[in-house]
């Protein structure tokens, strides 16, 4: 047995600033929490364990980042200068630019490609305390492609010390070869694609993009039936760019989650409480666009809607590492609290999954997974800008990735680092 107290710290356990235990104590055996409270009343049995000082570090769950495209060919960083110098994205678009050369990116790479750069993602996020993150696929748009990036996201998830999610999101946008023939794409997606990827256990979800530049409401509704039927729980790209009833749509097939949300109305609102969907934002998408339409937050706080936060980690809108900075973004961009981007990333993100049993909070007999942080509050996490907080990062109770600083005696840095080690 792998037996160890982790003291002296200040624990946040839901991911609730105003939830929180003083002088904590962690009392993990073989990866798994056996107690969880107050270092004053920590039982008779674990007194005897190994200590691990933590020098009273805040302590949170490890990060849930609940929406990311994380495998991908190349980058779109040309695209990007493009249009900082005035090209319109239709133009770009035309001249082969645009999601269609994220595909053919990816359909041209080998799994051993995609796999070192979403890899390289990954270890960033891994850095910076995530411990579970969902990939969606949606570069591929042909189910060899798409076979490749969720076997591809299933290897990360075998390879780093992380928990990894597969959401199967052909329906993504319409591939060159059925141009001006969605409805003959959605067969594909709903009769040929799903079925395999799923038979073949690559698919823990189902996600698809309803809007105009997507799928319209009546194609989407195919996808999402055609995932219940199998079993599948749902999600949605909705309302981002347009007003589609997408959102309410995805709760009436009892969605995990309804993701980007710009545009949501009430009704949606509305519906998404009514069948338990969470709202998950996207504020580096809404930055990296500049988009200037913000999400409802007033209706969803109103109506007790639950608020996710993840990075949307892509090329083309949202090329985003750092959840982290989701924090900040969100508070500064939607005005959202402290309390909220916590929870956000924690314990409602994990709900976005799925997977609340298991992610988004400290508790027995849960998976100890966990973040020391390098900060006297936990306000700091939204506070700071770009600076590496995560002292500590902690996987089934191994360090996973340490951070620490100093400056030696003629003040020059001096600095430690294990980032994302592969397990």
């Amino acid at each position: 047995m792998n037996d160890l107290v982790w003291q002296h710290l200040d624990l946040c356990p839901h991911g609730n600033p105003d939830e929180t235990i003083a002088d904590a104590a962690l009392a993990v055996r073989d990866g798994t929490l056996a107690w969880v409270g107050a270092r004053s009343e920590l039982p008779a049995a674990f007194v005897a364990w190994p200590r691990e000082d933590l020098g009273g570090a805040w302590v949170t769950p490890s990060l849930v980042d609940c929406h990311t495209h994380l495998v991908f060919g190349g980058h779109r960083a040309d695209e990007f200068a493009q249009r900082l110098a005035g090209v319109s994205y239709e133009a770009i678009a035309r001249s082969g630019g645009g999601i269609m050369s994220s595909v053919r990116a990816t359909r041209a790479a080998d799994d051993a490609s995609l796999l070192h750069a979403a890899g390289s993602r990954l270890e960033a996020m891994i850095a910076q305390g995530v411990g579970a993150v969902e990939i969606k696929s949606g570069y591929g748009l042909d189910l060899a492609s798409e076979r490749k990036m969720l076997r591809v996201a299933r290897e990360l998830g075998r390879g780093y010390p992380v928990a990894v999610y597969t959401t199967f999101l052909g329906a993504h946008a319409l591939p060159p070869e059925f141009a001006g023939r969605a409805d003959d794409y959605i067969d594909e997606v709903c009769e040929r694609m799903l079925p395999a990827l799923a038979d073949e256990g690559l698919v823990d979800a189902v996600d698809v993009f309803c809007d105009r530049i997507g799928f319209t409401s009546a194609q989407s509704d195919r996808v999402l039936e055609a995932a219940v039927r199998r079993g599948l729980p749902v999600k949605m790209h909705a309302e981002q760019l347009s007003m589609m009833g997408a959102a309410a749509l995805a709760a009436r097939y009892g969605a995990l989650s309804a993701d980007h949300l710009e545009y949501l109305d009430e009704a949606g609102v509305a519906a998404m409480k009514a069948a338990g969907t969470v709202a998950v934002l996207l504020p580096g998408a809404y930055y990296f666009i500049r988009e200037t339409q913000l999400p409802p937050i007033d209706l969803l706080r109103r109506y007790g809607v639950p608020i996710a936060l993840a990075t949307d980690c892509n090329p083309g809108t949202a090329p985003v590492t750092s959840l982290v900075a989701m924090l900040g973004m969100a508070c500064t961009l939607y005005r959202l609290t402290v309390a909220e981007v916590l929870q956000g990333v924690t314990c409602h993100a994990a709900r976005a999954l799925g997977q609340s049993a298991r992610h988004g909070a400290l508790e027995v007999g849960r998976q100890a997974d966990f973040v020391a942080w390098s900060v006297d509050t936990l306000a700091e996490l939204a506070y700071w800008i770009g600076r590496p907080l995560a002292a500590r990062v902690v996987h089934a109770g191994v360090t996973v990735h340490t951070e620490r600083s100093s400056f030696d005696a003629t003040g020059q840095p001096q600095q430690q680092r294990d980032a994302g080690s592969r397990a």
